[in-house]
């Protein structure tokens, strides 16, 4: 018990480090929050900082998430890393060291797919990529993908061979991931039904 309770809290501490913010106060001495959006993630900093502080939030933010559940399953095994990915991403929604003002966890969910499932990230990598390319909309594409990762995990399980119990506890989990995403981009799914949402590439005033 006493392994899992730190995997989750390891999850959760590592999912506080929210990059975009570290990364504005030490190279810009600012707050992302203040700026666009006032998200704390990669299409903000994006945005507002350039292609290169963007990578650099993106980077830090996906292996964050890969960390949480290596360390995870090293501490608890499997359960340890299901809980660490978990909260990993609760860490970066609601960060600890920073108000509870995160990002919205796409990157950070990322990482926790790779190292979970790695074929499941393969196979929702191809509507994300397909959305961008013919949309320009990072949060379009992002609601998407998590609506279908519950879906692309349940039938991952099945095809493999899983017990029925097994695929309603992924079930349970990528919903609770997938849900949370998307009610973090409530406000993007304003904007996108009012014809106000950015695109890539585009400046937020």
């Amino acid at each position: 018990m006493l392994q899992l309770i730190f995997s989750a809290l390891l999850g959760y501490l590592l999912g506080s480090l929210s990059f975009s913010i570290i990364l504005s106060r030490l190279r810009y001495q600012d707050d992302i929050r203040r700026h666009g959006s006032g998200n704390a993630g990669m299409t903000n900093t994006l945005r507002t900082y350039g292609k290169g502080a963007g990578a650099v939030v993106f980077v830090g933010d996906f292996l964050k998430g890969s960390l949480a559940v290596l360390l995870g399953q090293l501490i608890g095994g499997e359960a340890g890393g299901y809980l660490a990915g978990f909260f990993v991403v609760i860490g970066h929604l609601f960060p600890v060291f920073f108000g509870f003002r995160g990002g919205k966890g796409v990157a950070t969910a990322a990482g926790m797919i790779l190292m979970m499932d790695p074929p499941t990230l393969l196979v929702l990598l191809a509507p994300f990529v397909l959305i961008i390319l013919l949309t320009r909309y990072m949060s379009l594409a992002s609601i998407t993908v998590a609506g279908l990762y519950p879906v692309v995990t349940v039938a991952r399980m099945l095809l493999a061979g899983r017990e029925p119990s097994q695929a309603a506890v992924g079930l349970i989990y990528s919903g609770i991931i997938g849900g949370l995403v998307i009610f973090m981009h409530r406000s993007n799914i304003g904007r996108l039904l009012r014809g106000e949402e950015s695109k890539l590439g585009k400046k937020k005033s």
